[in-house]
């Protein structure tokens, strides 16, 4: 039994449609039927072949890895993935927004504002009471010479802390979104986890994003897609995909 043929039965034993694997993998229907009838011309190339098997399989739960190595006896091992595969994502990427601030949090900064006016109060009332109490004392006070202003120190830029821990498998890239200089390159495997912390704005590619926990300055940034993407961050930003 091939690829295709596996594949079309594991959905059917689980009681799916073409549609709803579709709908979950957020790979186009014409895709799947092709791969079920063994036609991987419609995936764009062997990475993305790949990456659509691995995310069908998980759907319907059918073990990945023996369909990949079987796609790989066929089709030739993993090579160096092109800038096209990496860059141009065949389907459209969707960041999450971040939400607003929560009703309970505009309180708490209501509540300190009200506590602090009412400290500011107290404290100007008491120095108030004391100045009238205290005898009045005739003297001559020199004036003192003005400070001259010094010049204000320009704040250095915060850092972006980029933490990734795999789940899968996952092939990542980060460039200097500066220069374009490469700042590290290669497969982080199933388990393991990395930190990067740069000061200027990066790019971040990865080639299994469904596959790994991205945070960037203890905020969880991973995108919604199975697809490989491309994401820039820059200190005290937020992220945009490429």
């Amino acid at each position: 039994m091939n690829i295709g043929d596996s594949l079309a039965e594991a959905r059917r034993q689980a009681g799916l449609t073409i549609t709803q694997v579709g709908r979950q993998t957020r790979i186009r229907e014409s895709i799947i039927r092709g791969i079920e009838a063994d036609d991987f011309s419609g995936c764009g190339g062997d990475f993305y072949a790949r990456g659509h098997i691995r995310s069908i399989a998980t759907v319907i739960g059918l073990p990945a890895e023996p369909l990949i190595r079987e796609y790989d006896a066929e089709h030739g091992p993993p090579g160096a993935m092109r800038a096209s595969e990496v860059f141009e994502p065949s389907t459209p990427i969707k960041i999450r927004e971040r939400r607003s601030p929560s009703l309970s949090l505009i309180v708490v900064v209501v509540l300190l504002a009200i506590i602090g006016f009412s400290v500011y109060h107290l404290v100007s009332a008491h120095k108030a009471n004391s100045a009238v109490a205290l005898p009045r004392v005739s003297a001559t006070v020199k004036p003192k010479p003005k400070p001259r202003p010094s010049p204000s120190a320009t704040a250095a830029p915060a850092d972006v802390v980029i933490h990734l821990t795999a789940n899968e498998d996952c092939w990542v890239q980060l460039t200097s979104s500066t220069d374009g200089s490469q700042i590290y390159m290669g497969t982080i495997p199933a388990g393991s986890s990395m930190t990067w912390t740069e000061k200027h704005a990066v790019k971040v590619t990865l080639g299994n994003p469904g596959g790994i926990v991205l945070t960037v300055d203890g905020k969880r940034e991973t995108p919604d897609t199975a697809q490989p993407v491309t994401l820039d961050f820059s200190p005290a930003t937020s992220p945009q995909s490429s």
